[in-house]
């Protein structure tokens, strides 16, 4: 196996499953000679549940992603009607990320969808994955501003006209307007409670997944040392059991020399009487 081929499969498995993967992809590099890349492949870190989407993404969705970057270049090149397939990419790509969150029993929270589609428009605005290898990456990406990828002076979402406001009262207006202010503002504040109770809630997912590997380790560890201490009592008792048939051999070697002595006698007295 390479260690090309061996970082495919490692970002294709679950997200549960990385660790244990990882150990078995590094043993198998290892045991064909390939320490270097065993090493490289041992140090390679388990993604946050955002950037392991954006992996499966790869690995699931090509022909979307594919797009995704298709999109992104033509509008580098400064062909501004490809934006609108540009957001249809990352939208299409965000919802696809919704579907194998379910399938993946993990919950798709706005926290979560919210870095997969700013690590998307960070892999289009960069054109490609590097320095991580393409489906392989082991966090978050950043994302970028609209000049990235050449948008200059392209409004990010459609803006709905207003309608002309009805002429009213400077006290009214000043009225309606500090009104919606605070509306505006208990929204910020609901949102940014739901994001942190979101935020919480996937932390607090995390670390019970951590703390289950925990206890799966251990209790690995367990078996194997109650292993390790009945083969080394077996070891001993066959030991002892060699000792005392060497003893028994010894004896036995004895007991034939003195039969054999008895047989000679015997043979030298008969020899005597025939003389």
């Amino acid at each position: 196996m390479r260690y090309e081929h061996a970082v495919e499969t490692l970002f294709q498995a679950p997200l549960d499953q990385l660790v244990t993967e990882r150990k078995r992809l590094a043993a198998e590099l290892k045991a064909e000679g390939d320490k270097t890349g065993a090493a490289r492949l041992a140090r390679l870190t388990r993604p946050p549940i955002s950037a392991w989407v954006v992996d499966q993404l790869w690995w699931r969705a090509r022909p979307a992603f594919e797009a995704l970057f298709d999109t992104a270049e033509r509008v580098r090149r400064g062909d501004f009607g490809a934006t609108a397939a540009h957001r249809e990419a990352i939208a299409g790509l965000r919802a696809r990320a919704v579907q194998i969150l379910g399938d993946a029993q993990h919950v798709a929270n706005e926290v979560t969808l919210r870095r997969v589609t700013q690590t998307l428009s960070a892999l289009a605005a960069a054109g490609g994955w590097d320095p991580d290898a393409p489906g392989a990456l082991t966090a978050d990406r950043d994302p970028p501003g609209f000049e990235a990828i050449g948008i200059n002076n392209v409004i990010p979402f459609p803006v709905q006209p207003r309608r002309a406001p009805e002429p009213a009262s400077a006290a009214s207006d000043t009225e309606t307007t500090a009104v919606h202010h605070r509306s505006d503002a208990d929204e910020i504040k609901r949102r940014r409670d739901r994001e942190a109770a979101a935020a919480r809630a996937q932390a607090a997912a995390e670390l019970r997944r951590a703390e289950a590997e925990r206890a799966r380790a251990a209790a690995e560890r367990q078996r194997l040392e109650a292993a390790l201490r009945t083969a080394q009592g077996d070891v001993l008792q066959r030991e002892r059991e060699v000792i005392r048939l060497e003893r028994d051999l010894a004896t036995a070697r004895n007991l034939v020399a003195q039969a054999r002595a008895v047989v000679a006698d015997l043979e030298d007295r008969l020899a005597q009487l025939d003389n």
